[in-house]
């Protein structure tokens, strides 16, 4: 038995089929399908917000673009070079600890060939006439 679907659903749908960057929008987290709806309910197709999400991710409009590009290069700026730094020393250094633990148990694990020589030359060394 086939569910019946509110006409404004189903045009909502149609709409999202004609902007397919809402759907990338959703699935990153940005917007939420409630709240495309009700903008898209209030405002109507035809509204200016919508524009930037018409077509495909690979022919977005130079505006989409731009807004990207402006986002990477606010975040860049806003970064702290010595935090950045100061997390690269503190990774340089536990990769040196993990290092150095793996090495005391490598040298703890393996024998030393010294003493298997020695037991294999003489067996019953501990047996002096």
């Amino acid at each position: 038995m086939k569910k019946q679907v509110h006409p404004s659903i189903q045009e909502f749908k149609e709409f999202v089929k004609k902007h397919p960057t809402l759907v990338q929008e959703v699935r990153s987290g940005k917007k939420n399908w409630q709240e495309l709806y009700e903008d898209w309910y209030l405002l109507g197709e035809a509204d200016e917000k919508w524009k930037i999400y018409k077509g495909s991710k690979e022919t977005s409009s130079p505006e989409v673009k731009e807004d990207f590009m402006g986002r990477i290069f606010s975040t860049i700026k806003n970064v702290n070079i010595n935090d950045v730094q100061e997390q690269i020393s503190n990774v340089g250094t536990a990769i040196s600890t993990i290092q150095d633990v793996i090495h005391q148990f490598q040298t703890f694990k393996k024998p030393s060939s010294s003493n298997l020589n020695q037991a294999h030359n003489h067996p019953f060394s501990f047996r002096k006439d």
